[in-house]
């Protein structure tokens, strides 16, 4: 039988003998507690000795020696784990815990340890720990399914606890609804009021108890909008009223987001806000498409812009001919519809006509598609392929990287049915026009 307790290590010293992969998972964990941790080992992993070198954890570059639990040397300690790799070590270890009243973990024998660490994890503001007997594996899969069951809604992490007050903006990710972050997904499984936008992941909503209300604030381009002044005044006054609110955006909320705007208005009107940024799309697409907006010896820099201006426009604040001289990777989202005045104001600025250009439409969703051009084929392509929003942009010595990716060659996979399937052609291949 065990006795669960959960320890505050707060500003307490806790000693860990062993520098190998036990200790590179345990030592964070009591860094993230707020523990004074120090490492007693000859020699560590690189991820511990930048712990060390950033003046985070002491590391004393030796074995152990009796005495370094009793305080002989190294002071005093609440905590000791035991993780080398010889159980003699280990037990020498314990066994002069033992003698001075420090608990300690053991990591090679569960049945001599004198405390267990249970496997932990947290979702919707839960802490969740599970000790299975001293059996790692099975605790760690208990603790899986609990936190994702908070995680999900399928557990109501609500009841009985204290609820959030505010509002929160979420980034929903660039489409697929498992590239929300955990913590995203466990504000949403607590929301009141959901205000949710066309492009965030919309499928999520249907995990949501039935007394969640939904408010759609649908930007469709050149349709209808929800105006950002009645999103505003909707984040507030249900804030206002006591409940929770959550604004779901797709990709990131400060990333032409609006968020920043949203956020403001809370602020004001005295509203408490939390921010989980979100993964763009602007660097998703294009990964999603096997193309690195980065690459060694290609691109150093990445410029992500808005094309809900063209170029020229008295509005747009976007320096295009600094763009075409940087040679870097051009990331251009809102655009697809000022396509061929962004090639054009490129390549009048100096960006070569066959300078590569790839869009990526409803990337990390199964219809995803991804089509090749260049810049001076790029607005003629976009036509044949009757290419809609949402759509990437990627623009750059990059987009041929991919080519070489074994990704490329395998098509998608349909989630419903697991099969491949490669896109069609479009355009005339000898220009450099086709869909990967």
């Amino acid at each position: 039988m065990t006795y669960l307790l959960g320890l505050r290590m707060d500003g307490r010293e806790a000693l860990v003998v062993g520098g190998g992969r036990v200790a590179q998972r345990r030592v964070p964990v009591l860094l993230e507690s707020g523990a004074r941790v120090t490492l007693v080992a000859p020699e560590a992993t690189a991820t511990l000795e930048g712990l060390a070198d950033a003046g985070r954890i002491t590391w004393h570059r030796r074995a152990f020696q009796a005495g370094d639990v009793a305080g002989q040397r190294l002071g005093r300690f609440w905590l000791v784990h035991a993780a080398t790799d010889s159980a003699e070590a280990n037990a020498a270890v314990a066994a002069e815990a033992e003698a001075e009243r420090v608990w300690c973990v053991r990591a090679d024998d569960r049945h001599a340890s004198a405390a267990w660490t249970p496997a932990t994890g947290g979702a919707a503001g839960v802490s969740v720990g599970v000790v299975a007997n001293g059996d790692p594996r099975r605790a760690a899969g208990m603790r899986d399914a609990v936190v994702e069951g908070l995680a999900d809604g399928s557990l109501d992490a609500r009841r009985g606890r204290e609820r959030h007050r505010g509002v929160a903006l979420v980034g929903g990710g660039p489409g697929d609804p498992g590239l929300i972050t955990v913590r995203g997904r466990q504000l949403l499984t607590q929301a009141d009021v959901v205000v949710v936008d066309r492009l965030a992941p919309n499928s999520l909503l249907d995990s949501l108890p039935g007394d969640v209300e939904i408010v759609d604030a649908a930007k469709i381009p050149y349709g209808r909008s929800m105006t950002q002044e009645d999103i505003n005044r909707t984040l507030v006054d249900n804030a206002r009223a006591g409940r929770f609110v959550v604004r779901l955006k797709g990709g990131d909320p400060f990333l032409f987001g609006r968020g920043g705007e949203e956020a403001a208005a809370c602020a004001e009107a005295g509203v408490p806000v939390t921010i989980v940024p979100g993964i763009t799309s602007a660097l998703a697409a294009p990964a999603a498409a096997g193309i690195p907006a980065t690459h060694r010896g290609v691109a150093q820099e990445v410029h992500v812009v808005s094309g809900h201006v063209p170029p020229g426009d008295p509005r747009s604040t976007v320096d295009w001919p600094g763009l075409a001289r940087s040679g870097g990777t051009v990331v251009a989202l809102m655009a697809v519809e000022r396509i061929e005045a962004i090639a054009a104001a490129l390549m009048e600025h100096g960006r070569a006509p066959q300078t590569p250009v790839a869009l990526v439409q409803e990337a990390t969703m199964p219809t995803q598609r991804t089509i090749r051009a260049t810049l001076a084929t790029a607005a003629r392509t976009v036509r044949e392929a009757e290419v809609r929003p949402p759509a990437v942009i990627v623009i750059g010595e990059v987009v041929n990287v991919a080519r070489g990716l074994d990704i490329l060659h395998m098509g998608r996979a349909d989630p419903g049915t697991g099969s491949a399937s490669a896109d069609a052609a479009v355009g005339d291949p000898p220009e450099g026009n086709r869909i990967l």
